[in-house]
């Protein structure tokens, strides 16, 4: 066969996967629920049971991470803490809503991050500090990678008072690689942070974060189900490096 026959015969090839891949995608976008940002064929919405903790948590999400939710956790965590807010962008000196919510006296405001001299639920003054106030907890919501941009371009953030944890907590989110073992995705910072404060009086001990985990759990089970499809050949490659992985991955129980 002429190498040229051959060559026009790849090339229409590509074209006819690139529009497969994509009416696929437009196809998985039409069935997006825009509640937990999740195809509906794996929607977490009924794993998910709104909880009040007492504390107000504001998820900071880079616009990046704002188009990638096929591993995000920021939208179930918004929709299990109840009067919790997402804020997407950049530049957060200067965002209206986030300064309200600084500048409002019934918050006790601080950032989600690590260092000496962060909070801690169990550090002592911590209950004292907060003075009656409502806990208002900022947490980067995005890939380490935008993380330290974000707080490169936003250095006001870590003139607040920081929050960390005093416990050693490691993710499951096995499918997803970290630069580090104990950075944690957003939603189980919320969960061991409730958990934390439940053990130092500083929240209502009655509250139960499980539900929140319990969403995570499943969306790694869809995750890891919808890879291993990919591998097997039921559905398309959705992304260009897709095809680097092609080892079936197990499915964990929890």
């Amino acid at each position: 066969m002429p190498p040229l026959f051959l060559s026009k015969c790849l090339v229409y090839y590509d074209i006819i996967e690139f529009f497969v891949n994509l009416c696929y995608s437009f196809r998985i976008m039409s069935e997006m629920c825009y509640k937990c940002f999740k195809p509906k064929s794996a929607c977490l919405c009924s794993y998910t049971k709104e909880i009040d903790p007492g504390i107000k948590f504001v998820l900071l999400m880079h616009q990046k991470e704002a188009k990638r939710q096929r591993t995000g956790t920021g939208h179930i965590a918004k929709i299990s803490l109840k009067d919790s807010e997402i804020l997407v962008g950049f530049e957060f000196e200067h965002n209206k809503r986030l300064q309200e919510l600084l500048a409002d006296p019934q918050y006790f405001p601080v950032m989600m991050y690590p260092g000496e001299d962060a909070w801690t639920a169990k550090k002592e003054g911590f209950g004292e500090a907060l003075a009656g106030k409502k806990l208002l907890v900022l947490i980067l919501d995005s890939t380490w990678f935008c993380a330290r941009k974000l707080i490169e371009h936003n250095p006001f953030l870590l003139k607040l008072p920081r929050l960390s944890f005093y416990g050693d907590y490691r993710s499951i989110f096995t499918f997803k690689h970290e630069p580090r073992p104990e950075y944690i995705s957003t939603i189980e910072s919320c969960y061991y942070l409730i958990k934390e404060m439940q053990e130092n009086g500083l929240c209502d001990p009655a509250i139960n974060p499980e539900p929140m985990m319990d969403a995570f759990k499943q969306m790694i089970k869809f995750q890891l189900q919808a890879e291993n499809e990919r591998i097997l050949g039921i559905r398309p490659n959705s992304h260009s490096y897709d095809a680097k992985y092609n080892k079936i991955r197990e499915i964990p129980t929890f």
